[in-house]
């Protein structure tokens, strides 16, 4: 049986006296490519952060291709080959689009990371823009840049949360594109989205979350029937 890329089990977690996510349990396999859905503060992005282990207090299982993870400090997890794309992108101001990109090193996560000529390949429009300054990138260029920049730690399981998110029509086909191109390379990948439109055709399963909970999973080809339920919990 093939171990999960990411299993998280009974996970709890804390922002100070907050509590935030109670008992999630999500299983990724490798290769699949997974939607967490919800409203706003239903605990998506807080999941993201807890594999990452940048919530406050956690507790339960969170496993990373069968390793626990969940007593590790961040730059330690980094290391089983997890990549995060933060909402707020991260992207350093003063250094330009190509510096940006050369900033993280490549770990040692047993897989190589992306050449700069594979990520110029894959983002032509960062190859163009490579000596321009990290502000003056479009919105849609600077999301290209976050998640460029994780791809070559050499990392093969992707938190990115809500890359779609006040983009262009063009921008946004472009980075389904490249969700494609990610899978048919073999990266898992766990997305936040409120762009329900654009996560659809997108990802292998589903979850939805509400008050820090899982409240409903469902696979692809279940998303008709699921329109009703979905209707209800997200307002699409």
């Amino acid at each position: 049986m093939t171990t999960p890329a990411l299993e998280i089990r009974n996970l709890e977690a804390w922002y100070g006296e907050s509590h935030v996510l109670h008992g999630v349990d999500i299983v990724v396999q490798p290769g699949e490519v997974v939607t967490l859905l919800g409203r706003n503060g239903a605990g998506r992005t807080s999941t993201l952060r807890a594999v990452m282990g940048l919530t406050g207090a956690r507790k339960g299982s969170i496993k990373i291709h069968g390793q626990e993870t969940i007593g590790l400090p961040t730059h330690k997890i980094a290391h089983f080959g997890v990549g995060y794309c933060p909402e707020e992108r991260g992207i350093f101001s003063s250094l330009s689009c190509e510096e940006n990109l050369l900033l993280p090193p490549e770990l040692n996560t047993g897989h190589e990371g992306m050449s700069v000529a594979e990520i110029y390949a894959m983002f032509p429009n960062l190859e163009e823009r490579r000596h321009s300054q990290g502000t003056r990138l479009s919105g849609g260029e600077q999301q290209m840049l976050a998640v460029a920049r994780i791809l070559r730690t050499g990392a093969r399981l992707l938190l990115l949360d809500e890359i779609s998110e006040g983009l262009a029509p063009v921008i946004v086909q472009a980075l389904a594109r490249m969700i494609h191109t990610l899978r048919a390379k073999g990266y898992t990948i766990v997305m936040v989205e409120q762009n329900f439109r654009f996560a659809a055709p997108l990802a292998d399963r589903f979850y939805v979350m509400e008050h820090g909970r899982i409240v409903e999973t469902f696979v692809a080809t279940q998303l008709q029937e699921k329109m009703p339920v979905l209707t209800e919990l997200l307002g699409v």
